[in-house]
């Protein structure tokens, strides 16, 4: 029995030669094999050079021919992957920042053209050329706009090319490394089919020797005989063996098939998307090289332009910077003051007041010849006569006292200098209308005098018998002149004629008696609603409110307390009267034209406002407006503001984008003239609101808190303006 086993069982060698040769190249190699090896002739006639490529060029087919080859260039993909998707994230970052700037260049473009366009911009031709910087900056602006464009698709080509990059990936990941994990499953088989069948051979080898361990072998039916475990041991190598063999056999035939077939299929493909991945990257980066090159190149022809025969009127940003003439803006500004030049003031020089002479030096001045006093008597009666008065006339101030135009103005002097009026010589006792008072002389009023002048006493009335209401019309209070009782003033000699043919007042010496507030109201302002005024005079903002702006913009930005002290109440309303009769030929340019005194000019606004029949902020808007006042975030509270401000009519919205910018201004020199935004907003708040019906929605701090976060805000609400 022992004699029937075959001669390879008894050597511990397989029966049956079925371990398959070592694995070499494949029959068919895959595109990724090398080419065939040189012979060694050539080998050794090639450069150092060419031998290293070569081996260097073994090296890689060796890696991507074992099993680690698919795993690698999954890797290598992976990096592709990773490093088109960063560069993509910083063309996102780039194109952002760029897209940012070019915004922001072109926004304060706009601001800056409609900086110049204010009345305290230099003008001529630097407004002229900084018109011109601001449009090489605007286009230099759209050249970063076109560049953040191309960054912007460059980096969605990127992601979609990553996006179909990973695709491919998961893909041969999951059908290469299959392959190879069959393989190995394969082999691992078959190595455990081998180890259980070389136990079982050395086992039957041990049994049919006789070397084993005495005592009995017990199976299932009892103790066997040796005879009986030598026969199990060798139908279980016979089994042991078969299924060795099929393992092998199995293990060979896939391992061929990845060797041949699926590896440089994965191999191949995984090489394809690495190269296409690495090819897609480089383009973009080249792309990126060529866009900054034109970028800057655009905004080098932008700054230096080339000039050419077709085109000589380019300029370039150095050539405008050189047309700004400095002398001739200023010549300019100059020529516009031509016409507003004042006339030549006379040589200053000491003129001693007539009352103060010396007697033997004020002689009298001689009697009127016949003609000229006749002449002068039909004058006197014909005046008294219209007025209802005794025939006699006063002579003008001018004549009185040499050198003054203001009717205030000697009566000062005479307190100054501690001559009151009882005490003057007695021929010129008629000529000064003194009223002296025990708490000392007046407070001098200055006021303009060319349209509008100082008021006088009528010449036809003495001056004993002024009453405090009529002080009061000459814009002088009562309590501060006391007049005259008549039986200690001055009386007129009776050898001094009352008139003379020097002494009578001519049309020309005429002067007005009170400001101009009887003018008739041909084209009112005050009192109208916006939108009639828009449709009446053409502008959105009324010409009172253009006008009162400018007033205060040239010379009350510095005036302490702008706005909140008020102004003479005659001087307001002749100014009222102006504007009602027509504004269109108010021109504040010229202080003198409202009295050299900007508060009335402020109040005359403020009146403006509180005068119209619906708000400036609509009565229809109110409540939305204290609503969002209500909301404590500063910049929701502002959104909140701009939308329901866009929403007004136009003329209101013209209106108030016109005062919320003049109010700024006044704002930004509160070092000076104390009047801060909270300030102004509390003035201004019940004057621009008015007033709810609702008592719920009517407190005043709301009002405040909208009309000082418009001014808190006054650029971010009418930027695009």
């Amino acid at each position: 029995m022992n004699n029937s086993l075959p001669t390879t069982v008894r050597d511990n060698q397989p029966p049956l030669d079925i371990i398959p040769p070592a694995p070499g190249p494949p029959n068919n190699p895959s595109p990724v094999a090398t080419p065939d090896t040189p012979n060694a002739l050539e080998k050794d006639s090639k450069p150092p050079a060419a031998a290293d490529s070569d081996e260097s060029s073994r090296a890689v087919t060796d890696v991507l021919q074992s099993d680690i080859g698919v795993a690698t260039l999954l890797d290598r993909l992976k990096q592709s992957i990773a490093t088109a998707r960063d560069f993509a994230t910083f063309l996102k970052k780039r194109s952002t920042l760029e897209e940012e700037h070019a915004q922001g260049l072109k926004k304060l473009c706009r601001i800056s053209l409609d900086s110049i366009r204010r009345p305290d911009i230099r003008q001529g031709t630097y407004s002229l050329q900084y018109a011109e910087i601001t449009h090489i900056q605007e286009r230099m602006a759209d050249n970063g706009m076109q560049f953040a464009l191309s960054l912007h698709q460059m980096q969605e080509d990127l992601i979609e090319m990553a996006a179909n990059m990973e695709r491919g990936r998961k893909h041969w990941k999951q059908t290469g490394l299959s392959a190879e994990k069959r393989v190995q499953d394969l082999e691992g088989l078959m190595n455990k089919a081998k180890m259980k069948y070389n136990s079982l051979a050395e086992d039957y080898d041990r049994a049919k020797t006789g070397d084993r361990a005495a005592g009995k072998v017990f199976g299932l039916k009892g103790p066997k005989s040796a005879a009986q475990h030598e026969e199990d041991l060798h139908r279980k190598v016979q089994a042991a063996d078969s299924d060795y063999s099929s393992k092998v056999q199995q293990a060979h035939t896939q391992r061929m098939e990845l060797l041949n077939s699926l590896r440089p299929q994965a191999i191949t493909a995984l090489q394809d998307l690495i190269n296409e991945s690495d090819s897609a990257l480089t383009l973009q980066l080249q792309k990126f090289a060529s866009y900054n090159e034109k970028l800057l190149l655009s905004n080098g022809m932008c700054i230096s332009p080339l000039k050419s025969q077709s085109k000589p009127e380019v300029r370039s940003l150095s050539d405008v910077v050189s047309a700004i003439d400095n002398a001739q803006d200023l010549k300019a500004y100059l020529l516009a003051f031509a016409s507003k030049v004042p006339p030549k003031t006379p040589d200053i020089k000491y003129e001693r007041h007539p009352t103060l002479l010396p007697q033997q030096q004020a002689p009298l001045p001689p009697p009127p010849t016949s003609a000229a006093a006749n002449s002068h008597r039909q004058q006197s009666q014909s005046i008294s006569s219209q007025a209802g008065q005794p025939p006699f006339a006063m002579p003008p101030v001018s004549q009185l006292y040499p050198g003054q135009t203001s009717f205030a103005q000697p009566v000062n002097q005479l307190h100054d200098r501690g001559h009151p009026p009882q005490e003057m010589p007695a021929p010129h006792s008629y000529a000064s209308n003194n009223f002296s008072s025990p708490q000392g002389p007046p407070t001098p009023q200055h006021y303009p005098s060319n349209n509008y002048a100082t008021p006088t006493p009528t010449p036809h009335q003495p001056p004993q018998h002024y009453s405090p209401n009529t002080y009061k019309a000459l814009n002088a209070p009562p309590q501060q002149y006391t007049p005259i009782a008549p039986s200690v003033a001055p009386q007129i000699p009776p050898q001094f004629p009352r008139t003379s043919p020097q002494m009578a007042p001519s049309p020309q010496q005429t002067i007005p008696t009170a400001y101009p507030t009887s003018l008739p109201p041909l084209k009112p302002v005050f009192g109208v609603s916006l939108d009639n005024l828009f449709k009446r005079d053409g502008s959105a903002v009324p010409l009172a409110v253009i006008q009162c702006v400018q007033a205060v913009d040239l010379f009350g930005l510095e005036v302490e307390g702008i706005y909140r002290l008020s102004g003479t109440s005659s001087h307001v309303a002749s100014i009222k009267a102006m504007f009602d009769n027509d504004s269109s030929k108010v021109d504040f340019r010229n202080p003198e034209n409202f009295y050299h005194d900007v508060n009335s000019v402020a109040g005359t606004l403020k009146q403006f406002f509180r005068e119209l029949p619906d708000p400036l902020l609509t009565a229809e808007h109110y409540e939305g407006l204290t609503e969002a006042a209500r909301i404590d975030d500063d910049v929701v509270r502002r959104d909140s503001l701009h939308a329901i401000i866009n929403s007004l009519p136009d003329a209101n919205y013209a209106t108030l984008r016109a005062l919320a910018l003049h109010l700024h201004r006044i704002q930004e020199n509160s070092h000076v003239n104390k009047m801060s935004a909270a300030n102004l907003a509390i003035i201004f708040g019940p004057t621009l609101m008015g007033f709810s019906s609702n008592p719920n929605a009517s407190d005043p701090s709301w009002q405040v808190r909208v009309v000082e976060t418009i001014l808190k805000n006054t650029y971010q609400i009418f930027d695009d303006d």
